[in-house]
């Protein structure tokens, strides 16, 4: 079974710093821990390991996240059968993560990387709202399969927010509730294959209570903090993250000597 100390020291103090800052990123911008953490851990390890290595403490910083927005949770009960398409998508994509081999999720994860920061993507809010029931069953589950492989949920659901022009206060406890429950379905998957055990949960304990008050430093900073520019830092890190995620995978796969010889 998978155990954080199989890990050596420098790589453990790593994962210390990750989940702090991406604990403060997800405070100061009410979402983004997933999309943050998983990308820079899955450059020290694969991806499956990155996924286990956040479970409890992406699980943390959601429920704190919603904690904090009970007010407007209120106004997210229009998007629960989103939250459960995505609960759906979520057990697939797991079920896939348990069993597959987990080096082409590198590069999966990079390209959902790239389709975050290419958010100019809009869908016909006219077409959201005269389907709404299928809008919310695909999006809810192709987020969820994402979800499930390679934790990066916000990259597809992000899209469908911004198409319907949701208000930011409604948007980020609807979102997080869909990383809840998607989170919550992937660990009892996981346990059932034999991957997730209360050892690793005991383990990566310290890590959740460093991410959440990383999260709650994030939220008391918000007002401080020019959100322009620390969303245009966020960005220009995650670009980096997803072309060492490429470099990595085709690096496994041997095309990079593939192509280096084709051009000599």
């Amino acid at each position: 079974m998978f155990s954080l100390f199989q890990f050596d020291g420098p790589v453990l103090l790593a994962i210390i710093a990750v989940m702090l800052f991406a604990g403060l990123i997800h405070g100061t911008l009410g979402l983004g821990f997933p999309m943050v953490a998983t990308p820079m851990l899955a450059t020290m390890m694969d991806v499956r390991s990155a996924i286990l290595v956040t479970l409890l403490p992406t699980m943390a910083v959601n429920i704190a996240s919603i904690i904090n927005s009970k007010s407007t949770l209120k106004n997210t009960r229009q998007f629960f059968p989103l939250v459960f398409f995505a609960l759906l998508g979520t057990l697939v994509g797991t079920s896939v993560l348990a069993t597959a081999d987990p080096a082409p999720f590198r590069i999966v994860l990079a390209g959902l990387i790239l389709l975050y920061l290419w958010n100019n993507l809009r869908i016909p809010r006219q077409w959201l709202n005269d389907h709404a029931l299928l809008a919310m069953a695909l999006f809810g589950l192709s987020a969820g399969i994402a979800a499930g492989t390679t934790n990066v949920m916000v990259a597809i659901l992000i899209i469908y927010f911004l198409s319907l022009e949701t208000p930011r206060s409604t948007m980020v406890p609807a979102l997080n509730s869909c990383f809840l429950v998607g989170k919550a379905s992937q660990i009892v998957v996981l346990a059932i294959a034999g991957l997730v055990g209360f050892r690793l949960l005991l383990e990566t304990a310290p890590l959740a209570l460093a991410a959440v008050i990383a999260l709650l430093l994030g939220q008391r900073l918000h007002s401080r903090i020019q959100v322009g520019t620390y969303q245009a830092i966020l960005r220009k890190l995650l670009l980096l993250l997803a072309m060492i995620l490429i470099y990595q995978f085709m690096n496994e796969a041997n095309l990079i000597p593939e192509l280096f010889g084709q051009s000599g």
